[in-house]
């Protein structure tokens, strides 16, 4: 079976809202029109941001990496720091985004000095 995943994240005003998903994703992928963008995270799994008034704001995505320190560093070094860190029972780090709509962007991480793959 071949998947394909494409989450969105509807914000209230694309023009607005752009400077902020730069800072935290880097540059789009593409636009697939004047008020969407489209970033490929890794093969076959894109998140884009589009512009929906009525729509905008409580979307929740959650994106685990497998270098959440590098992940963190690198946005930091685009100026935009977490709202929230989460360290769960087992160990599995979260760190928490909020864009200016309230919608959560979430990266995830496995336990600080755990092997992956």
């Amino acid at each position: 079976m071949s998947l394909h995943l494409f989450a969105g994240l509807r914000v209230r005003d694309f023009r607005a809202a752009r400077p902020w998903y730069e800072w935290l994703l880097g540059e789009p992928s593409f636009f697939p029109h004047a008020s969407e963008a489209v970033w490929t995270l890794a093969e076959d799994r894109s998140l884009y941001v589009v512009e929906h008034g009525d729509g905008a704001g409580d979307s929740v995505v959650t994106i685990f990496v497998d270098d959440l320190d590098a992940r963190v560093a690198a946005i930091a070094a685009r100026g935009l720091e977490p709202d929230e860190r989460e360290t769960y029972s087992n160990g599995v780090r979260k760190v928490i985004y909020r864009d200016p709509d309230g919608n959560e962007v979430a990266f995830g991480g496995p336990p600080l000095g755990a092997r992956r793959g």
